[in-house]
C-alpha cells in the first residue's frame, strides 16, 4: 500500500510539475508572439519612415535644383541688364520738365524711366527673395501632399 500511495504521489507531482510547465510555455508562447508583432510593427514603421525621408529627400532636391535654376536665370539677367544687352521694363511716366527756356520751341525730352543702380540691385535681391519663397513654399506643399498625407 505504501507503494501505491508513493507511486500516486509520484504521479500527482508528475502532473503538477507538467501543469506548470505548460503554463510556463503558453506564458512563452504570447510573450514570443507579442514581441514578434511589436517586431514587425517596428519593421514596418522603420519601411514607412525611410520611403518618407526618401520623399523627403527627392522634394528637396528637385526644388533646390529649380531654386538654382532660377537664379542662374536671374544672374544671367542682372548680367545682361549691367552690360546693357537687355533692359527693365518699368511702368513708370516721365515728366516734363516744369521749368522750359523761353527759348526751347519744342517739349523738352524728359529722358526714359530707369531705376538707379540701388534700385537696381534691389530689384534683382527681391527676384532671388521671391524665387526662394516660391521654391520652400513649393516644396513645403509637395511635402504635405506626398509625405504628411501618406
Amino acid at each position: 500500500m505504501r507503494e501505491g500511495i508513493f507511486i500516486l504521489v509520484v504521479c500527482l507531482v508528475a502532473w503538477f510539475g507538467f501543469d506548470l510547465l505548460e503554463g510556463q510555455r503558453d506564458i512563452a508562447r504570447s510573450e514570443r508572439d507579442a514581441a514578434l508583432f511589436e517586431a514587425s510593427g517596428l519593421r514596418e514603421a522603420a519601411r514607412i519612415s525611410g520611403e518618407m525621408l526618401a520623399e523627403r529627400d527627392a522634394i528637396d532636391l528637385q526644388r533646390t535644383q529649380e531654386l538654382n535654376d532660377e537664379r542662374i536665370d536671374n544672374d544671367g539677367l542682372r548680367r545682361a541688364v549691367d552690360v546693357g544687352l537687355k533692359r527693365l521694363r518699368l511702368n513708370a511716366t516721365c515728366t516734363a520738365p516744369t521749368t522750359q527756356a523761353p527759348s526751347a520751341g519744342g517739349v523738352a525730352d524728359a529722358g526714359s524711366a530707369e531705376l538707379t543702380a540701388d534700385a537696381r540691385q534691389d530689384y534683382f535681391t527681391l527676384r532671388d527673395q521671391l524665387a526662394l519663397s516660391r521654391q520652400m513654399i513649393l516644396g513645403l506643399q509637395d511635402h504635405v501632399r506626398r509625405v504628411c498625407l501618406r
